[in-house]
């Protein structure tokens, strides 16, 4: 074989091997050849790209595929120059090494993402062109992190949610729920505080359960796919008949969620708060409260080792 190797690689500029708008990212690409070789071009492309692909069976002998996909940006440089007719260059027996530098756009984009039937990814590619011979592609991806955008509206306001739910089956009186957060947005490695005030004036005992859970919703030729999972679930102190209690319960935003994704027109990435009253013989009232999750900052994320809490993300929940 004339080309052992054909590689691309790039350089890490952090502990969590992640980049940002705006970043240089650095790399090389790597040739070895046993003889002497004529290539007539080294093209390096760097891409970022959302797509969603999934099918469903209408009746047993329809299938539809639903397919979309969002372009961020394409890259390319030449890193050898392509040449006409017969020209190229000849590179010797042994490793040669191109290095590449270019800077991410600094633009509103999506972080990188990977989950069926979507994903978003950015990548870097190396193709090299001989005369006569199939092009070679070395390829790899890097994850990308956008910048916490501090620009949404009420991200740092309070949250504050009421509801109630009269009891008539069984049972008699009313029950009254209100909810609230000390904002909307928080960092990954960040805890978040919610209280409940549980107000019983029926006849019956109530529990309180806290979830939050992650909702995926994926975009397709007017369809919408949707998936959730649950991330943490914690039951409070039961309130007995005729009585009041303030329920509070510290959640931990896991260093390594991926931040909330809004910003793509075919993924969407959503955290919920939601606070269920257990009430036996009718239907549980409800409150949910959105949650946006902000990429850590590195002071954040030194101080705040990771919570896995990824482990309990097989659990679904109701949307």
């Amino acid at each position: 074989m004339t080309i052992k190797v054909f590689s691309i690689e790039y350089d890490t500029i952090n502990l969590q091997n992640t980049f940002t708008n705006g970043d240089h990212l650095t790399g090389r690409i790597t040739v070895d050849v046993s003889k002497n070789t004529k290539i007539k071009s080294i093209t390096f492309v760097a891409k970022g790209k959302a797509t969603v692909r999934w099918t469903e069976r209408y009746g047993p002998h329809s299938t539809v595929v639903y397919y979309a996909s969002e372009k961020y940006f394409k890259i390319e440089h030449n890193i050898l120059k392509k040449g006409t007719g017969n020209d190229g260059e000849i590179i010797c027996p042994g490793k040669h090494v191109f290095p590449f530098t270019f800077q991410i756009p600094d633009r509103n984009m999506p972080c990188s993402f990977k989950a069926h039937p979507g994903k978003i990814v950015y990548s870097l590619e190396a193709k090299l062109h001989r005369s006569m011979k199939l092009a070679k592609t070395a390829r790899t991806t890097f994850t990308f992190i956008s910048k916490a955008d501090m620009t949404l509206p009420g991200l740092m306001e309070p949250q504050y949610v009421t509801t109630d739910k009269n009891i008539v089956f069984f049972a008699s009186g009313n029950i009254a729920l209100n909810m609230h957060t000390e904002r909307i947005g928080y960092q990954q490695g960040e805890v978040l505080k919610v209280t409940a005030d549980v107000i019983n004036s029926s006849t019956r005992n109530v529990k309180p359960i806290f979830y939050f859970y992650l909702k995926k919703s994926f975009y397709a030729r007017g369809k919408r796919k949707v998936d959730t999972h649950n991330l943490v679930k914690e039951k409070g102190e039961s309130v007995p008949s005729s009585t009041k209690n303030t329920v509070t319960r510290f959640i931990p935003i896991a260093a390594e969620l991926t931040p909330s994704i809004l910003n793509c027109h075919i993924i969407r990435l959503e955290y919920r708060l939601k606070v269920v009253l257990k009430v036996a013989l009718t239907k549980n009232p409800e409150i949910k409260l959105p949650v946006i999750v902000l990429p850590a900052s590195q002071t954040l994320l030194l101080e705040h080792p990771p919570y896995n809490l990824l482990s309990e993300m097989n659990k679904p929940v109701s949307k």
